[in-house]
């Protein structure tokens, strides 16, 4: 998003850089520390090939995560997120708690 197209609305800013469930799940994975493309495809059950590389492109020019390319054969490319990419944290700290708050709630209710 380049700021001149970013929203009023700064629910929307943040819908459109993180609203993605994958984006958000990438996230959760790089907080635990660099991950490489294997380790993200692996953790992000569901996700492509295709789409993961089209999510991680996308967050990397939004500039929440970082991607480092070592010249190496095969080449290394490992991901971690950005001082942007960490402020996010607190959010998916909200999100588990909340998360683990509704499952008890289901869970009482049968």
């Amino acid at each position: 998003m380049i700021e001149k197209d970013l929203p009023a609305c700064p629910v929307e800013i943040t819908m459109g850089l993180i609203g993605e469930k994958w984006k958000v799940l990438i996230i959760r994975d790089l907080l635990t520390g660099t991950k490489r493309f294997g380790e993200l495809k692996k953790s992000v059950t569901g996700i492509t090939q295709k789409v993961l590389t089209e999510n991680l492109r996308q967050m990397e020019n939004s500039g929440l995560i970082s991607r480092k390319v070592y010249a190496e054969v095969p080449p290394r490319v490992e991901y971690s997120l950005t001082e942007t990419g960490w402020s996010l944290k607190p959010i998916l700290d909200s999100m588990v708690e909340w998360g683990n708050c509704y499952r008890e709630k289901k869970k009482n209710d049968q």
